[in-house]
C-alpha cells in the first residue's frame, strides 16, 4: 500500500520564475474576474490569489488592450513585491496572441477557435486534402507566434475546452474525447515540427467523465509519439459550494490519484481567491487518496462502494471522499457508494454526500444540476447573482442540468450536456438555449431569469 502512487514523469516548462513538471511541486493557479483593462482591479484581485497560495495568475485577454495592459499589471505587481507569473487567457483571436506573448509569461491558445471560424454546430465535409489545407492554415498562423514566444521566452499552454471544439474537429471525429484529444494534438504536432517545447497542456469539460477519459486518451496519445508535456487540471465551470467542490474533486482527483496532473485549478462560480485552498487540499491529499482509493476498490461488493474514513472536518471530508473513489466511479467499477466514517457524522449528511458523489459521476442525479463558470473578464453580467436567483427558483427540478455561462466562450458548447443554458451574449444582454440551440436572443438581463423560467416551464407542460 505504501507505494501506490507514483506520479508521471513530464518534461518541464519554464513560466516566469515557476517550473512545472518533472520532479517540481504540483502548481495551484486561479483566474481574475475583474477588466484586464483596470490595471488597480486586477492587481488587487491577482494579490488576493496569490496570498492566498495562488503560484500562477490568469487573466482574460480577449483584445490588443487588454493584452497590452498586462505589463502595466506586472510592473505594478513586482513593485508591490509580487513576482509570480502571469498568464494571458486567448480565444478567437490569433493576433491577441502574438500581442500577450511579449507581456505574460505564459499565452493560454485555445485550438477550438484559435483560427477555426466561430462553430455552428454543422457537419462539414472535408477531403483528405482540404482538412489538410486547413493544418496548413494553422500551421502558417502558429509560425510567428512560436517565433515571439522563444524571443521573449513565453510559455504556452494549449488549452482545449469540451465546449469549444471546433466544427472542423467534431465533423470528423465526432464529440467525442477522441476528438478533444485530436484538437490536442493537432497544435502539438506542429510546436514540436518548429522545435518549440515549452508548453503544458489542459482538456477540460464540464462532465467529470468526459474530462478524465479526454486526458487518459491525450497521456496514451502523447506517450505513443514520445511527447511527455506537463498538464494542468480542471473540471470548467463546475459550479459553487459543495457541489462545485465534490465535483471538481472527483474529476481532478481521480487523474491525480493516478500520477497524472502538474498544476491544478478548481474552477469555482466564487471570489478566485477561494479556489485556492481547494486545489491545495487536493494536492496535499493525493497520496493518501491514492491509498483509499485501493481500499475502496478492494470493497466493491453487490455494485457497492463501502469507504472506510476517519475525518473530523466535514468539509475536508467531501474532497477526501470524492477523491478517493472517482476515479472508481467515472470508471464504472460500481454504481453505489456508502460511506462509513469513524467520526460520527449523522447517516443522513453522510448519505447526501454520497449521492452528491454519485451525482458528479454522472451515475445518480439526486437534485438539480448547475454548470457554471467561475466568471473572468468576458463575464457580461452579475455572474454570482445570478446563479443565486436561478437556484432558488429551480432547485426542485431533479436531475434537470442547466448551464450558467458568462460569455460565449463554452456556452453554446457546454448546452451540449445541459438542458438549458444561460449565456452573457453583450453587455446586459443574455442568450438561453435549449442544448445547444438558441431559442431566444439578446434580453435584457433584468428580464432574463425570468424567461428562462418561463421556457422551462413551458417545455415541461408539454405532453
Amino acid at each position: 500500500m505504501d507505494n501506490i502512487y507514483k506520479r508521471r514523469k513530464t518534461t518541464v516548462t519554464t513560466v516566469g520564475n515557476i517550473a512545472i513538471g518533472g520532479n517540481n511541486p504540483i502548481r495551484v493557479q486561479s483566474m481574475t474576474t475583474t477588466n484586464t483593462n483596470d490595471t488597480q482591479a486586477c492587481v488587487e484581485q491577482s494579490k488576493r490569489i496569490i496570498d492566498a497560495g495562488g503560484e500562477l495568475v490568469r487573466l482574460t485577454t480577449q483584445g490588443r488592450r487588454e493584452a497590452e495592459n498586462l505589463r502595466n499589471i506586472r510592473a505594478e505587481l513586482v513593485a508591490q513585491g509580487y513576482d509570480q507569473p502571469l498568464v494571458a487567457d486567448v480565444h478567437f483571436n490569433a493576433n491577441v496572441a502574438d500581442v500577450a506573448a511579449r507581456y505574460a509569461q505564459k499565452v493560454r491558445i485555445n485550438p477550438g477557435n484559435y483560427v477555426d471560424p466561430a462553430r455552428t454546430f454543422k457537419h462539414l465535409e472535408y477531403t483528405d486534402e482540404e482538412y489538410s489545407a486547413e493544418l496548413q492554415k494553422i500551421e502558417t498562423r502558429l509560425i510567428p507566434f512560436i517565433a515571439l514566444c522563444k524571443e521573449h521566452h513565453t510559455a504556452v499552454r494549449v488549452g482545449v475546452n469540451h465546449g469549444s471544439l471546433s466544427d472542423r474537429i467534431m465533423s470528423r471525429y465526432g464529440d467525442t474525447p477522441a476528438g478533444i484529444v485530436e484538437s490536442c494534438m493537432e497544435f502539438l504536432r506542429i510546436f514540436r515540427k518548429h522545435d518549440f517545447h515549452n508548453i503544458v497542456i489542459s482538456i477540460k469539460a464540464s462532465n467529470t467523465v468526459v474530462m478524465v477519459e479526454s486526458v487518459r486518451l491525450l497521456v496514451e496519445a502523447m506517450d505513443n509519439e514520445d511527447m511527455h508535456y506537463p498538464l494542468h487540471l480542471g473540471v470548467t465551470e463546475a459550479g459553487e459550494g459543495e457541489d462545485g467542490r465534490i465535483k471538481s474533486a472527483v474529476g481532478i482527483g481521480a487523474l491525480l490519484t493516478e500520477g497524472i496532473g502538474d498544476t491544478i485549478r478548481v474552477s469555482l462560480s466564487e471570489e478566485p481567491e477561494a479556489e485556492i485552498p481547494v486545489a491545495r487540499q487536493l494536492v496535499e491529499m493525493t497520496e493518501e487518496c491514492a491509498r483509499l482509493r485501493q481500499q475502496a476498490e478492494a470493497s466493491i461488493s453487490n455494485d457497492t462502494i463501502t469507504l472506510e474514513t476517519n475525518e473530523s472536518d466535514f468539509a475536508t471530508l467531501q474532497l477526501k471522499a470524492a477523491m478517493a473513489v472517482g476515479a472508481l466511479l467515472i470508471d464504472r467499477k460500481a454504481h453505489h457508494l456508502t460511506i462509513h466514517n469513524a467520526v460520527y457524522f449523522d447517516s443522513e449528511r453522510l448519505t447526501e454526500l454520497a449521492d452528491a458523489i454519485l451525482q458528479a459521476a454522472r451515475i445518480k442525479f439526486t437534485k438539480t444540476e448547475y454548470i457554471s463558470c467561475p466568471g473572468c473578464g468576458r463575464t457580461l453580467y452579475d455572474l454570482r447573482t445570478t446563479i443565486a436567483r436561478i437556484k432558488a427558483a429551480t432547485s426542485h427540478l431533479v436531475g434537470l442540468k442547466i448551464g450558467i455561462m458568462g460569455c460565449i466562450v463554452n456556452g453554446p458548447g457546454e448546452m451540449a450536456d445541459a438542458d438549458y443554458g444561460y449565456v452573457g451574449a453583450g453587455p446586459g444582454r443574455i442568450s438561453l438555449y435549449r442544448k445547444k440551440e438558441c431559442v431566444e436572443k439578446n434580453i435584457p438581463e433584468e428580464d432574463a431569469v425570468e424567461h428562462l423560467l418561463a421556457l422551462i416551464n413551458s417545455d415541461q407542460q408539454q405532453p
